[in-house]
């Protein structure tokens, strides 16, 4: 054995990346408390449906029991056969009692089994779709920023497997776990009643195999670990550049993308093989001792049979053990391997579930109550990772009705201030007010309802166009949904569709154009008519006459609330009630179009002069 350990060791270490990687494991993994984890998240779905759950495990377990007792009736049989004391007549008579029982018995097998595959049937499908539920509703609940640092790819990923694993471990529980301990109980008790001497060595043997089987399993779950995170982070390659395929052809990146998933897929090629190498050694393991019990029981046998202990029925016996167990054990060899491998699959979501939000309503947050719709940032501080600061003791006040605009260049924060009123952010200091309610203290879902945001890049479902606009009004009626298409002039490329608003869109919405989504995102926020609006570039994907027609929506839409609007082509807020300048994070200036531009030195009206008359120096 420790042969064995040493080579598999010298392999381990064959290349410097594996051993970097399993560096990394040692350091940065607490898999003991991740795997508690795990088991309480799947305990918990299990013990909604525990019933059905005890009477899958009742009947497998008496299921197996039958299984044990038959090979005690062919005992019985084999030997009346051997027994020439007693007459043909009588013995046939006797062996069709036995055959009778053991009919008996597979009828018995029989209904069980059935129980137990129809239970199982309903049970884990069950706790499966609860599982996926429980996934979905975490996942979305985490900020806008853990969707930035993953990719959408690997996060489906980790969905599936965590579901995949629950199915896995509960198979192997229920047709491998529950069998394998009953089976293993049963043997032992018979056999240590009929021939103690056999009974002691397949007892201490089937100890020393699991043992053996257990502690090797769990030395290869750590690269089990590193291999699965390898497959992931493959994945989410894959994922990316099929997201980013038109720019892959469009900068010539074919070649180096190539590269790189050879690189990425290369690691993974190396942990699976090095994994699959243990598997390999650790069934050489497993034949050897297996061909040793055989062995051993057949020698102690024939030693009894020499002295009349032993008979033909218990070689039979004996024998229908033995390969009951080695299946068993031999089952409990990858159920126990398959089983760390599959805690290994269910850790990365485990850890995403585990994961508080970095976000989220506090436990006494009330609902918001807008009634003007009144913002003030006070004193409001925000930089990322402590190292990049944005904003610099902002203050702000949005009057309820009015209509602000938030101009500046480039990485000035002016998106940063709209992403902190949504609370995609939270703020490093100070607080954010909406009719004098901090909205870290009101629930988010309360606070994104009374908000309405068209972004600069509208992202569609890939639902029907109905669907899409509906989607800011779930309960709107047919007409409101058409009535605020056309309000968005978006009725009248719709109408060219062969199927109308029940177009599909295609994945984010590409089978529109730039503009023809933002007109559905304007129609999405017309039908939600929340009291804030915000318009993050709203129109920068029209051409001058469709963002004439939408400028005229705009201004109904933004009739008696208070809006903030962020632009870079300044022609479109020359009409706002106020032009907020932000720059470095801090307010530079603000007022009116006309009031900037009056001002000597002004931010805006350099901005204003190098959009609307060329360039300057």
């Amino acid at each position: 054995m420790s042969v064995t350990i040493f080579w598999l060791n010298r392999l381990l270490y064959a290349t410097l990346s594996q051993r970097r990687a399993y560096s990394v494991y040692k350091a940065g993994i607490d898999m003991d408390r991740i795997t508690k984890k795990t088991f309480s998240i799947y305990w918990a779905h299990v013990r909604k449906y525990r019933w059905l759950f005890f009477v899958i495990l009742f009947t497998r377990i008496a299921w197996t029991a039958v299984d044990v007792v038959i090979p005690l009736f062919f005992k019985e049989f084999f030997d009346l056969l051997s027994d020439a004391s007693i007459s043909v007549v009588e013995v046939a008579n006797q062996l069709f009692a036995i055959l009778g029982w053991i009919a008996v018995l597979f009828a018995v097998y029989w209904v069980l089994e059935r129980i137990t595959g129809f239970s199982n049937n309903y049970f884990q499908p069950t706790v499966i779709r609860d599982l996926y539920h429980t996934c979905f509703d975490y996942l979305h609940r985490h900020s806008f920023g853990f969707f930035q640092s993953n990719f959408v790819g690997s996060l489906v990923r980790r969905v599936n497997k965590f579901t995949r694993s629950f199915e896995n471990m509960a198979d192997r529980l229920i047709w491998n776990g529950v069998m394998l301990i009953t089976t293993i109980t049963l043997i032992t008790a018979v056999l240590l009643y009929t021939h103690r001497l056999l009974g002691l060595i397949v007892l201490l043997w089937t100890i020393s195999f699991l043992a053996v089987n257990f502690f090797i399993s769990k030395y290869k779950f750590r690269y089990d670990t590193i291999r699965s995170e390898a497959e992931s982070r493959a994945t989410g390659f894959l994922a990316d550049s099929i997201t980013n395929n038109a720019n892959i052809k469009l900068f010539g990146g074919l070649e180096r993308e190539k590269t790189s998933f050879w690189d990425v897929n290369q690691i993974v090629r190396k942990w699976r093989m090095f994994t699959w190498n243990l598997d390999v050694a650790f069934e050489g393991i497993q034949g050897l001792l297996m061909m040793g019990l055989e062995l051993s029981a057949f020698y102690i046998g024939i030693v009894l049979w020499q002295k009349g202990q032993f008979t033909i029925g218990d070689f039979v016996l004996i024998q229908s053990y033995l390969l009951m167990i080695f299946h068993r054990v031999w089952d409990f060899g990858k159920m126990i391997r398959y089983f760390f491998e599959d805690i290994a699959d269910a850790k990365e979501m485990t850890e995403i579930l585990d994961m508080p939000h970095e976000i989220a309503s506090a436990k006494s947050a009330k609902a918001l109550s807008v009634l003007g719709g009144a913002v003030r940032f006070d004193h409001v501080f925000f930089h990322y990772h402590k190292t990049r600061s944005i904003l610099k003791d902002l203050c702000l006040d949005i009057h309820a009705g009015e209509r602000v605009a938030l101009v500046g260049p480039s990485g000035a924060g002016k998106s940063t201030v709209i992403k902190l009123l949504l609370r995609q952010h939270d703020v490093t200091r100070g607080r954010i007010l909406v009719d004098d309610q901090h909205i870290t203290k009101v629930t988010l879902e309360s606070l994104w309802d009374n908000i309405s945001l068209v972004p600069q890049d509208p992202l569609l479902f890939h639902r029907t166009l109905k669907e899409n606009i509906r989607y800011g009004k779930p309960d709107a009626t047919e007409e409101e949904v058409i009535l605020a298409a056309r309000l968005a002039h978006c009725h009248e490329f719709i109408t060219e569709f062969s199927d109308g608003y029940d177009t599909y869109v295609g994945e984010r919405g590409v089978k529109l154009s730039g503009g023809e989504r933002q007109r559905v995102a304007i129609a999405r926020a017309i039908l939600r008519n929340a009291p804030i609006l915000i318009l993050d570039e709203a129109t920068s994907s029209l051409d001058s006459e469709s963002e004439k027609l939408i400028q005229d929506a705009l201004v109904s839409l933004m009739k008696g609330k208070t809006v903030a609007v962020i632009a870079h082509r300044l022609s479109t807020i020359m009409k706002m009630d106020r032009i907020i300048v932000i720059d470095k994070g801090k307010i530079v200036e603000e007022g009116t179009h006309a009031q900037l531009l009056r001002k000597k030195k002004s931010v805006y009206k350099r901005l204003w002069n190098i959009q609307s008359g060329g360039f300057i120096e």
